[in-house]
């Protein structure tokens, strides 16, 4: 029970010593993650897993989109881009659509690769 707390208080000193870049591509990195275990889940028929997996990813997504900083130009690109994942992602959710589901997470891989290349280039700059 210590021990579980101790693993839990440094993951919460982890996460709170993290920059926004590295929180990012965290979320990023947990959504990829949490779409390929459904696609795992689907294809051996655990459909209570898939089904929390698909319904985790939109958690993310949701997060992602309510902390967009509407500043920025690009935030309205991502927020329609959000607005598609999510929508897709319950298309997958209830039909079990392995195609839109598959289609979403290779976006979100494309999308954690590119923050990743302008984190790594933003750390360069410094």
């Amino acid at each position: 029970m210590a021990n579980d707390r101790n693993v839990q208080q440094y993951k919460e000193q982890m996460i709170n010593t993290m920059t926004q870049g590295e929180l990012l591509l965290l979320l990023y990195d947990e959504l990829v993650k949490r779409l390929t275990q459904a696609e795992l889940a689907l294809d051996k028929s655990l459909f209570p897993v898939f089904e929390e997996s698909v319904q985790r990813g939109i958690d993310i997504v949701n997060y992602l989109d309510n902390t967009l900083d509407h500043q920025y130009p690009i935030s309205d690109e991502l927020a329609r881009l959000y607005e598609y994942f999510t929508y897709e992602l319950g298309r997958a959710k209830i039909g079990r659509n392995k195609e839109a589901l598959h289609h979403v997470k290779e976006k979100a891989d494309e999308l954690r690769d590119a923050f990743r290349v302008a984190q790594k280039s933003g750390d360069s700059s410094k």
